[in-house]
């Protein structure tokens, strides 16, 4: 495949897999595996986190105006009944610490699984059928806004966002939406705040990624100094730019899906994946 197409196809990829939850990871893995490629070239790998980054960068666009809104209301909240504890981008914040610092414990667990094709297998089933039977379990949800969140609720979903860390293929969307819901959270809120927390989240891994790569430090990813021409400068820009334009869509259409729908679809899509996988590493095909 020409780098330009393949750097388009994963763009889409990306862009499409990274705040649904169906995991990103493991559809990159895939890709990797199905298509003979190695993303741990040099290039290939700054080109993940590159693609990353234009995902990332999707949500801080499309809730511009709400981020603006919590940071006029901090901490007191639109309606006055927060405190510097509850306020939404407290929230975020402590679920964010919730998860980072037991993901950082378990990095080198974490390294073991990333490239596991059996855990993500197993990660995407499982995952599958927990989220189908969250959505139609948890139907009468007690928090129906973001804005009035708990601070236990907060903690209990970082706290389940480490299973996504520590098993790939669980997808950071799919444990906190389920989580949210568990906790009392309508789909929308539930989605909302698993936005908010995948921005701090992800652009922490994706920097920590990069200082791995490229730091003398590590010398088993070391790719620095990475010599780039013309054409591989371009391949990253259409990575980046498409990765950008199509979770930019996908959130947007996700949020109105969410509100309109449940998760079953998706949840149907993660078995039926899981199983496919299985069945291809099984009898060897990858």
């Amino acid at each position: 495949m020409h780098d330009f197409s393949l750097s388009i196809f994963l763009g889409i990829v990306e862009g499409l897999t990274e705040f649904l939850p169906v995991s990103s990871t493991a559809h990159l893995r895939i890709c990797e595996a199905l298509l003979r490629i190695d993303l741990h070239d040099g290039f290939w790998k700054m080109y993940t986190i590159v693609i990353q980054l234009g995902a990332i960068l999707a949500l801080p666009v499309y809730f511009r105006d709400r981020i603006l809104e919590f940071l006029r209301t901090f901490p007191r909240g639109e309606r006055g009944d927060r405190t510097i504890l509850t306020h939404p981008l407290s929230l975020t914040l402590i679920a964010f610490v919730v998860t980072a610092v037991p993901a950082w414990a378990l990095t080198k667990q974490i390294g073991k699984n990333l490239e596991n094709l059996w855990v993500m297998s197993w990660a995407l089933f499982i995952g599958g059928v927990i989220m189908w039977i969250v959505d139609a379990t948890f139907t009468r949800p007690r928090v129906t806004y973001m804005e009035e969140m708990t601070l236990p609720q907060a903690i209990w979903i970082g706290a389940a966002q480490i299973l996504s860390a520590v098993f790939p293929g669980t997808s950071r969307s799919m444990s906190t939406i389920a989580a949210g819901q568990v906790a009392g959270m309508s789909r929308p809120a539930a989605l909302e705040f698993s936005f908010f927390l995948s921005m701090p989240t992800m652009l922490l891994a994706t920097g920590y990624d990069f200082m791995k790569t490229v730091m003398p430090s590590h010398r088993e990813l070391n790719i620095a100094p990475l010599q780039m021409n013309g054409h591989q400068w371009v391949v990253l820009a259409i990575g980046f730019a498409v990765s950008f334009f199509v979770a930019l869509a996908v959130v947007a259409w996700f949020m109105h899906w969410v509100r309109a729908r449940g998760l079953a679809p998706f949840a149907f899509y993660r078995i039926v994946l899981g199983i496919g996988l299985l069945t291809l590493l099984v009898r060897g095909f990858i």
